[in-house]
């Protein structure tokens, strides 16, 4: 009797050490860092070709949404979290959430740029430049805004994104606030937002400038660069009065699955390689100090660049966003 028992055991132990075995390898074959991204679709195709070409064992799973819906997911999965990065979005967006980030040092953490180092828990991406498309066949020279208070008197429409749902939007009334505070600021936003279209998708505002639907959009720089290059009839405009000039960023989200290739990625992300890319397919501005300069693209020297507090941007965004909803609830926009 005692020997059909010693044998039971015998095989149940080897059961439950076989399935064991087998879940372990089930977890080395699901081996994968997935990704929370605002990027423009071609730009995560072309990315994820790289990462591939780069890391043929591990798997990019990308899953793209706007800023605001990145972090609502990671918000919502902090106590099971099911993604490990999140990639290319707005700083403050990561700086007011820096709770569900846990910081991690790249390998090249040395020659990134010190003047982008603003971040608790994230790590700058890229450097990102408000600046207004103007459609050249609309507006006369005497037409073209020069400033963040001319856009109030655009004829034939202006258009920009959600700042709800967009970081880099969010930016733009932050730009107006920073360089005319909080009662100035809301007056000139204000201003504008009566002659302005909401655009649901950032990625598509400077495409209505370029294709004439509207006048001006307000967007960022390299998404402006790319129509002046295409052969659009438009221009960048660097608004005299002050443009915001700030790094997006990319994170480790705290208790991903994937936390050694989370680590992996942000070290590729940061890589001078990955960095010269962005300059090359998407004309933004490197953080590495090793990568190359876009073309085309004035230095930041010549520019009314302001001083921008991410703290204070991120401190205040539920407020900002507040004031913004009432606003557009007054204009019955």
């Amino acid at each position: 009797m005692k020997k059909k028992v010693v044998v039971l055991l015998t095989m149940l132990l080897v059961l439950i050490l076989g399935s064991s075995m087998l879940f372990a390898a089930g977890v080395r074959e699901e081996n994968k860092v997935v990704a929370y991204s605002a990027h423009d679709e071609p730009i995560l195709e072309a990315m994820a070709g790289m990462w591939e070409k780069d890391y043929p064992d591990i798997k990019l799973e990308i899953i793209r949404l706007g800023s605001g819906e990145v972090i609502s997911r990671v918000r919502a999965e902090k106590d099971r979290p099911q993604g490990d990065v999140i990639w290319s979005i707005g700083g403050e967006a990561l700086e007011q959430n820096s709770d569900l980030l846990e910081m991690y040092y790249p390998k090249d953490w040395d020659k990134i740029d010190d003047v982008f180092k603003v971040g608790t828990n994230w790590l700058p991406y890229t450097a990102i430049v408000m600046v207004f498309i103007v459609n050249t066949d609309l507006l006369s020279p005497a037409e073209i805004p020069q400033t963040w208070v001319d856009l109030a008197k655009v004829k034939k429409g202006l258009v920009m994104a959600n700042p709800i749902a967009s970081g880099s939007a969010y930016m733009q009334l932050a730009n107006v606030l920073t360089i005319y505070g909080e009662d100035k600021g809301w007056q000139h936003i204000e201003n504008f937002l009566k002659v302005v279209e909401i655009s649901a998708s950032s990625g598509a505002v400077p495409r209505f400038a370029a294709d004439g639907e509207h006048a001006v959009a307000i967007t960022l720089e390299d998404n402006a660069q790319r129509y002046v290059l295409g052969g659009a009839p438009v221009k960048i405009v660097y608004p005299r009065d002050g443009v915001v000039a700030a790094p997006d960023g990319i994170a480790k989200i705290k208790g991903g699955p994937n936390s050694k290739n989370a680590e992996i990625f942000l070290d590729w992300a940061t890589s001078t390689p990955v960095q010269n890319f962005l300059v090359e397919r998407m004309g933004r501005r490197p953080v590495h100090t090793g990568a190359k300069s876009p073309d085309g693209l004035p230095p930041l020297s010549t520019i009314n660049v302001v001083d921008y507090d991410f703290g204070w941007s991120a401190d205040n965004r539920d407020r900002y966003l507040g004031v913004y909803t009432e606003l557009m609830m007054k204009l019955g926009l």
